[in-house]
């Protein structure tokens, strides 16, 4: 059977039936489905590209971890039945307009919604019903009259009686169709009313477009060209842009409009009228043959997938573009014509490889790691060509899985078993991915995000902690630091320069000392319990010096039996070696016989009674005092020692760190640096010729200024000074690593430099 007119039909719908000849359209409205359906299907492509972004983002304010999660498996169960919903939505569009020429016979009047049918409906298909009717109206306040006169139109050329509201095209239609292929989706109102946000947002926000097209293709078609529509409003030429010039060579050379969309075009826009106003000077002019034909978009893909499958493990002589121009010239040579690259596809060409030139040259990413992204040039070009939004949208998902792996890669550091190492696995793992399977369709990049994010999120969570339990012991590092700081100087303020018996000054340093050390981080400097160790002290220390006034006697004998319950319940409390205590306060005991022996009228003194062994005490700081120098039966002379040097008290195993030499003056830039420095900062220390340490800065500890540094898993790996560090930074040993996002910055760059080539060229 012949038809009147050859119809292409979209790929997309290879499942629509054959309409009947009774029914069959007129060539203009197939041409006006055609078109609607192509713009229809790349609309909900974008839609699905973003559902997973804002999916995300509404998920990390998620409230619990239940509604969190309830957004994650929508998200898998989008990404799952996009393709369904898809075909499923253009389905309904196709079988709509077949049925606009057929006679429905038998079918009963829909009756009118009433009050008393709306109490049946259920609460979620009213939220829809409510959200549905809020888009449609949104609709027809700004394209009303263009879909009025669509309507007029299309009731010219078919049997059945046509309405804005039961047009094929119109707002409640399509929220019907894109509703209905949506009934398969397992999730709850609340997702399904975010889905039909981001349905408002990427499909319905262009119907004013589409109406406008299709009333052209209709007045074309001579089909009531009276009706004047209003046209859509669009971005002005630019000056360089193709079209601003001459827009009927430029056409020839471009697959895409003359004119750059507001908003989500805009990026590539501003690219493209720099490259435009370059092209010629600064940049090599298109000197194209006078035969070239621009292969289309399409046809750029397929040669890009082939050189795709081709990526060399090692990138940095790699020419994509000489690449390019040898499968040109060999398909050139097949066909018998010039075949060339269209203008904007070649200025995306070029934009993406000067993005990869910034990215390779980037010193923040480790070296081993720039040649895996290096391999992601050919699918991130083929994304850009596919999207032109891929310049101006942050929220990509091929830009936000680059600036994901390159912050993953922000600490790791460059090894000899990198393939043992799970990131570098992991990063392999999505660069094979892309290179193997990604062929048109940008939803891997989504499906490759969330995956990664997931694998960094575990690795995040495990290293916070451990950061966290690192910070925890530096902080308690630092008050221990601290109270032994103020045990020294309460110490040397007593014993500094005087003469005393051996055996006091060692209890005072090796056991007292613990005790003040404990009263100190438990109770502080300024509490009752620190001025009574430091009272318990003074007493000591008095009890053994030597008197000679009747007074002293009367204040010892009565200080006696209070010192030495002091005493005894402090060396307790510190957990002190109980063989040690008894042998002190029997040596205590001869001492201060001796020192009641020497005044007037001496008198016996109250034996100290030894403490009773507990076993829950430590014996780790054992007291070991020399032999008593007293023979048996025989009264002797105590050894006596002069505290001549200070007192410095260290934990096992510690030593204390030496401040550097140099000492720089207060503005000086090194210092800055340091003082510029925030937690979180990640540096690379230079150790040696070979060997480089990048390590995240996790704490500054106030009390001792020590700044503390981790490594990716979050242990901590160096403890710097202030002046430690601006010493480094003088040296250049120290280089602060650029955190910020690397697609961005490399945007930036790139604008940057195109915009310095303008500026010199003038």
């Amino acid at each position: 059977m012949r038809t009147d007119a050859k119809v292409v039909h979209l790929k997309a719908t290879p499942e629509q039936k054959q309409t009947s000849p009774a029914g069959r359209l007129p060539v203009a409205l197939i041409s006006v489905r055609d078109k609607a359906a192509q713009q229809l299907r790349l609309a909900l492509q974008t839609l699905f590209d973003n559902a997973d972004d804002s999916l995300f983002e509404i998920a990390d304010r998620a409230t619990s971890n239940a509604e969190q999660n309830a957004f994650f498996e929508a998200m898998r169960d989008l990404r799952m039945k996009r393709r369904g919903i898809e075909r499923g939505f253009l389905q309904q569009v196709f079988e709509s307009f077949s049925k606009l020429n057929q006679y429905e016979i038998g079918k009963p009047l829909q009756e009118e919604a009433s009050f008393e049918s709306l109490a049946l409906v259920q609460n979620d298909e009213l939220e829809e019903s409510v959200a549905i009717d809020t888009m449609v109206a949104k609709v027809l306040s700004r394209a009303s009259q263009p879909l009025g006169h669509l309507t007029t139109r299309m009731n010219v050329l078919v049997s059945r009686k046509l309405e804005d509201k039961t047009n094929p095209l119109g707002p409640q239609q399509l929220c019907e169709y894109f509703l209905e292929a949506c009934r398969t989706l397992g999730v709850e109102i609340k997702v399904k009313l975010i889905i039909l946000k981001l349905f408002e947002r990427y499909v319905l926000s262009d119907l004013e477009q589409l109406y406008a097209e299709s009333n052209q293709t209709l007045v074309a078609a001579g089909v009531l060209p009276e009706l004047q529509s209003a046209q859509p409003r669009r971005a002005p030429n630019r000056p360089g842009t193709p079209g601003a010039s001459d827009a009927r060579s430029s056409q020839s050379f471009s697959d895409s409009p003359a004119y750059v969309e507001e908003g989500v075009h805009e990026a590539f826009g501003t690219l493209q009228a720099l490259l435009s106003e370059l092209r010629g000077s600064a940049l090599p002019a298109r000197n194209l043959p006078s035969d070239a034909i621009p292969i289309s978009s399409n046809d750029l893909m397929r040669l890009l997938s082939h050189l795709q499958t081709r990526t060399p493990q090692q990138v940095d002589e790699y020419d994509l573009q000489g690449q390019l121009e040898q499968l040109l010239q060999r398909v050139s040579a097949r066909s018998g014509k010039s075949r060339v690259v269209g203008e904007v596809d070649e200025d995306v060409i070029n934009l993406v490889s000067m993005l990869f030139e910034f990215i390779l040259d980037d010193r923040t990413l480790p070296d081993s790691l720039k040649a895996l992204i290096g391999r992601l040039q050919i699918p991130v070009l083929k994304v850009a060509v596919l999207d032109k939004t891929f310049f101006s949208r942050g929220s990509h998902p091929a830009r936000r899985l680059l600036n994901e792996i390159a912050s993953a890669a922000m600490g790791w550091v460059d090894q000899d078993e990198a393939q043992r190492d799970s990131l570098y696995q992991k990063i392999e793992q999505v660069v094979s991915r892309l290179l193997n399977d990604f062929v048109d369709d940008p939803a891997i990049f989504s499906e490759l995000l969330a995956d990664f994010l997931a694998f960094t999120g575990d690795e995040r969570r495990r290293s916070e902690l451990l950061e966290q339990r690192t910070r925890d012991a530096e902080e308690g590092r630092a008050k221990a630091e601290m109270a032994r700081q103020e045990v020294e100087h309460a110490l040397n303020e007593r014993l500094l320069g005087k003469t005393l018996p051996e055996v006091v000054v060692r209890l005072l340093q090796e056991a007292w000392s613990k005790v003040l050390l404990l009263t100190c981080l438990k109770h502080g400097t300024q509490s009752e319990q620190w001025h009574a160790a430091l009272a318990t002290m003074d007493d000591l220390i008095w009890s053994v010096g030597p008197h000679e006034d009747p007074e002293s006697r009367a204040r010892l004998l009565e200080l006696v039996p209070s010192l030495l319950k002091n005493l005894r319940e402090g060396l307790v409390s510190a957990a002190f070696d109980p063989f040690s205590t008894s042998d002190f306060f029997t040596r205590l005991e001869a001492l201060h016989v001796q020192t009641l022996q020497q005044l007037s009228k001496p008198a016996p003194v109250p034996r100290a009674s030894h403490p009773a062994s507990d076993g829950g005490i430590l014996t780790d700081l054992k007291l070991e005092l020399p032999p008593r120098d007293e023979e048996p039966g025989k009264p002797g002379i105590p050894a006596m020692v002069e505290v001549n040097e200070e007192i410095v008290l260290l934990a096992p195993g510690e030593s204390r760190e030496q401040e550097p030499e140099i000492n720089l003056a207060d503005n000086d830039e090194a210092l800055t640096q340091v003082d510029n420095l925030r937690v979180g900062s990640w540096v690379e220390f230079q150790e040696d010729e070979d060997h480089k340490l990048r390590c995240k800065l996790a704490a500054i500890i106030k009390p001792t200024g020590k700044y503390i540094f981790v490594n990716r898993t979050g242990m901590k790996v160096l403890e710097k000074t202030r002046m430690g560090l601006a010493i480094e930074f003088r040296r250049g040993a120290i280089r602060l690593l650029n955190d910020a996002l690397l697609f961005d910055r490399a945007l930036e760059s790139v604008i940057g430099n195109l915009r310095s080539l303008k500026h010199n060229g003038r």
